[in-house]
């Protein structure tokens, strides 16, 4: 089908169906080339909906205030082991969250050709790189030593052996490779369901919730503001990657062999292991509404739900999770400031919150 346009002397034809058929040559891979970013007509709407949504949600750390943080840091009010989870989260995520935008951009964004899912997954990257400045703005904040940052991160070993499960999986793609080959694109799917739902949707959560438990006591309330918002936009991430995976996986099922499902039920019961390890470092001791043994257990329900949302069978059956009150933590749309007692709205109208709730 032809459209024509007359504008004075000159004639423009359009050929309609060689449009639709670029449209319907749009892949998660493998898709129509161009080196245009023509987002329209859109394929994957759930992928421009959810940046929009991640836009919606932005925030800056500088708008949350430290004063009381700052306090309470160099009180006598906080114990030992609560100073101990915080340089903990601070050293882990300092770095942790460069790796998982680092992936995002230079692996996952450059292997996929529609231009909508390198749109939201560069908003992913944006995000990531928030949450580094975030952590910044914390030890800048406290007085942190960075050197002492850059020690937790290289020196203690449960720290390195995460970041060593998903380094390299994320470094054996950094190579030109033939995407329409089965062994090629089941790194990439491998690589998708390790970053999104064994390191962001599950190997995050043990600290989240220790800091997120400090927040429930009034300790720590900006860093808890801020963690409170993180763990909002890594909602958001986990969903966007169990999409891309689910959507890989539709499009080329030859990926979906048993021995390949069963792989990745290997990989998340090593990183529920590595977590366990990460959290006996983050927490050697119980205090006061700290348990070791109880984040342990939300580790299992959360890797539950993660494998489930991909269509693969779980670790266990039948757990309840033992930390229900971080689904609460979630509804961020309106806080309180600590300090002015002014409700700051961090969400622009009409965006949700987050992609999922019940997703913790």
């Amino acid at each position: 089908m032809e459209k024509s346009f007359q504008v004075g002397p000159r004639v423009f034809v359009l050929d309609q169906d060689k449009a639709e058929a670029a449209f319907q040559a749009k892949r998660v891979i493998n898709g129509w080339k161009t080196m245009t970013f023509n987002l329209l007509p859109l394929k994957y709407t759930w992928a421009y909906d959810m940046y929009k949504t991640m836009k919606a949600n932005h925030w800056e750390p500088e708008e949350v205030p430290m004063q009381r943080d700052v306090e309470q840091w160099r009180s006598n009010k906080i114990t030992d082991i609560e100073r101990w989870i915080i340089r903990m989260g601070i050293g882990y995520f300092s770095a942790a969250e460069g790796i998982v935008g680092d992936n995002v951009i230079h692996v996952v964004r450059e292997l996929v050709t529609a231009p909508e899912l390198k749109l939201v997954l560069g908003r992913h990257a944006h995000e990531e790189n928030i949450h580094a400045d975030s952590l910044l703005y914390m030890i800048s904040s406290l007085g942190i030593n960075p050197h002492e940052c850059e020690s937790l991160f290289e020196q203690v070993e449960t720290i390195k052996q995460k970041n060593e499960f998903v380094t390299k999986i994320s470094h054996s793609l950094r190579r030109d490779l033939d995407m329409t080959v089965l062994e090629n694109k089941q790194l990439l799917a491998k690589n998708i369901f390790v970053f999104g739902q064994c390191m962001e949707g599950t190997q995050f959560y043990g600290l989240f919730g220790m800091i997120l438990s400090l927040f429930r006591q009034n300790k720590f309330p900006g860093i808890g503001q801020m963690f409170s918002y993180t763990l909002r936009d890594e909602s958001n991430h986990i969903e966007l990657f169990r999409f891309l995976f689910m959507d890989l996986i539709e499009e080329n099922p030859d990926i979906w062999t048993e021995a390949f499902q069963q792989e990745l039920v290997e990989l998340m019961k090593e990183a529920v292991r590595l977590e366990k390890n990460f959290i006996a470092d983050c927490l050697p001791m119980n205090s006061l509404g700290l348990s070791a043994e109880e984040f342990c257990s939300y580790i299992d329900y959360i890797a539950d739900r993660r494998l489930e949302g991909c269509g693969l069978p779980q670790l266990h059956r039948g757990l309840t999770n033992p930390l229900p009150w971080l689904s609460n933590i979630m509804d961020v749309k309106k806080e309180v400031n600590f300090f002015e007692g002014v409700v700051s709205e961090y969400q622009k109208a009409g965006a949700l919150v987050s992609a999922n709730d019940d997703d913790l």
